[in-house]
């Protein structure tokens, strides 16, 4: 059993009703907005499948094979290679909530998602968004005394880093350069983002434990370049300027893709 899986497993087994998860009333709005009820729906990275009686026909997918106690409808464990045990374009919605930030082969995963949803699918996407380099080594939580000079510095920055200023200064330059490469023809095969290094060891606090840093304006970028269209924030302004929050996409049918059918 892989260290993460350790971890998983003794961290985010906790009981949990799922009135009491932040992300509920969003995914119930979606699944009504979206008429998902009587389809057939996927949660990537569903834990202890608090979600699996919002949609009669539900299907969980984690990695631990422990957490199918927890389960009355169907729970599968991702492939050893990453790949996902379900046949291409079985399911007419996903939700995922808090699991891409966690996921080490994030691009992958994205090709899988992409690959299980049928044509005119629909997806809602809610990873943690922009997890902060510091947060492994619990800077923002430690008192100044537990901390080496270094990350002394780096704690009292932290309120400037999260300040709009600094995301003007740092973060718009590059969805600009992004966004004019997208609208000159690129298509972002790859979802540019941050590796983090993961710590399993100390759980100081919510995804302390997360290897990747998403951008959410670079997720637009990549679903929009691999046959989706993004509802919650359409192009181009509101994608521009988004800040937090899940998106949602549909898959477009493959006549509306630009890219090429399979031989």
């Amino acid at each position: 059993m892989s260290e993460y899986l350790i971890f998983y497993e003794n961290i985010y087994k906790r009981k949990e009703k799922p009135e009491e998860h932040i992300e509920f009333e969003k995914i119930k709005g979606f699944i009504k907005d979206f008429n998902l009820s009587g389809k057939k729906c996927l949660e990537i990275g569903s834990a202890k499948g608090i979600f699996q009686n919002l949609v009669d026909d539900y299907t969980g997918l984690d990695v631990a094979k422990s957490l199918a106690t927890y389960y009355k409808k169907p729970y599968v464990t991702v492939n050893e290679d990453g790949t996902y045990p379900f046949e291409d374009n079985t399911f007419d919605g996903i939700w995922s909530c808090d699991t891409h930030e966690h996921i080490p082969n994030l691009n992958q995963a994205l090709i899988e998602l992409k690959r299980v949803l049928k044509p005119g699918g629909i997806v809602y996407f809610a990873p943690a968004w922009q997890v902060s380099s510091w947060v492994a080594e619990g800077i923002s939580v430690r008192p100044y005394k537990e901390l080496t000079p270094k990350q002394k510095i780096i704690k009292a920055l932290i309120p400037l880093r999260r300040s709009v200023l600094w995301r003007s200064l740092f973060v718009f330059p590059k969805r600009i350069f992004r966004h004019l490469l997208f609208i000159a023809g690129k298509k972002y095969d790859k979802m540019i983002y941050k590796k983090l290094k993961p710590n399993y060891e100390i759980f100081y606090t919510s995804d302390s434990d997360a290897c990747n840093s998403l951008e959410l304006h670079d997720a637009i970028l990549w679903f929009e370049s691999n046959g989706f269209r993004c509802i919650s924030h359409p192009m181009h302004l509101k994608a521009f300027l988004v800040r937090t929050g899940a998106l949602v996409f549909k898959k477009l049918e493959l006549k509306h893709q630009n890219v090429q059918a399979p031989g």
